[in-house]
């Protein structure tokens, strides 16, 4: 059923999109404040289910690429997604009937619901992650035979590049990945034109509605002064989410972090507080695994996201400081993710991971 959403909605969105995103997909707060800015305006946003998009519409991907630190540094104006957007339209000979996220991430999220509000495209609830990846070719879209290419990348000024590389989606990743670092590290772009036959096949379904749902949720927990872990927990296990755990307790002790080939990468080490126990998170924009004194806790795909102690803010990695008191949440992802056929896109071993992936849920607890 299509759902307007309102203003209001936005930070809960943001908060539950953070946190499946895993670390990544850029900082919320810079999103949230460009869409909120253009529903104040009057303009509107419609959520459309799947099922509600035709066979044969054309339906294009939009997001922001590049290393999430960069955007702190270089905050979008906005116009930047839909100029991509219009010069892909205009190289495929035809206009877009919708958007939709490639991933849910924190300004991953909002990129998106930008360009809808700008255009009047209905946006599809759904994405091609279900959290967020470093790798454009990393998409349930391309995992089930989607080309990612025909895309189109736009800088702050307007430049604008078109790459081509057929159903070669990893070729289309590594010359993206080269232009945007020469676009200064961040670039937005629009990817992954498809049918509405092949939304509904490949994408990951609800997974917008389910982040404004989870937001809800630890908001709507720290307002009646019950615990926010426990109602995310409780939450997630009625919804493809099934399985959650708190894996840790404690605050940042270590962090070391750098941009490089166009990615931010680095590890965190949280301790309890008495210092008995550490986890080390390890992270490509996104955090891919998690371990305490070599034994496994979870591993990408499935989620790991570190939140504050009290609140349950989800913290991106960009974010990550000496000194804050957080919990760590790792998430099992849906079925669609856990396939041969996806575990070979964005398995461990597609991150240089010397080990095979287990469910979070086969793993033991601390």
């Amino acid at each position: 059923m299509a759902y307007t959403l309102e203003l209001d909605d936005l930070e809960d969105l943001a908060r539950g999109a953070a946190l499946l995103g895993t670390g990544g997909g850029g900082d919320p707060y810079i999103g949230t404040l460009l869409v909120a800015e253009e529903l104040r305006r009057g303009r509107t946003i419609r959520l459309i289910e799947p099922d509600e998009v035709d066979d044969e519409a054309l339906v294009i991907a939009s997001a922001f690429m590049g290393a999430p630190t960069v955007v702190i540094e270089k905050i979008p104006g906005g116009d930047e997604p839909v100029t991509a957007l219009r010069r892909l339209e205009r190289h495929l000979g035809r206009k877009a009937d919708a958007i939709i996220p490639m991933e849910c991430g924190g300004l991953n999220s909002m990129v998106p619901l930008l360009v809808a509000a700008r255009t009047g495209l209905p946006i599809v609830d759904g994405d091609g992650m279900g959290r967020a990846f470093p790798e454009l070719q990393m998409e349930t879209f391309g995992v089930y035979g989607v080309a990612g290419s025909p895309m189109a990348i736009c800088d702050e000024r307007q430049n604008v590049t078109i790459i081509d590389t057929g159903d070669d989606n990893r070729s289309m990743e590594w010359f993206a990945r080269g232009v945007t670092i020469r676009m200064g590290g961040v670039s937005y772009i629009a990817e992954y034109p498809m049918s509405g036959t092949d939304v509904k096949r490949t994408a990951i379904p609800g997974t917008m509605s389910l982040a404004l749902r989870l937001g809800r949720v630890i908001r709507e927990a720290r307002e009646s002064q019950q615990d926010p872990f426990q109602a995310l927990i409780d939450y997630l296990s009625g919804t493809i989410y099934e399985h959650a755990r708190i894996l840790l307790e404690g605050k940042v002790v270590d962090i070391e972090r750098r941009s490089a080939d166009g990615f931010v990468r680095g590890t965190a080490t949280i301790a309890t507080f008495d210092g008995a126990t550490k986890v080390e998170l390890t992270f490509q924009n996104e955090h891919l695994v998690a371990r305490s004194d070599g034994k496994l806790l979870a591993i990408v795909p499935d989620l790991i996201s570190v939140l504050d102690a009290e609140t349950a803010t989800p913290i991106t990695t960009e974010a990550l400081r000496y000194g804050q008191r957080v919990r760590v949440i790792a998430v099992s992802t849906p079925a669609i993710m856990r396939t041969p056929e996806a575990l070979d896109v964005f398995g461990p071993r597609a991150f240089g991971l010397d080990e095979d992936w287990t469910p979070v849920e086969k793993l033991a607890p601390l």
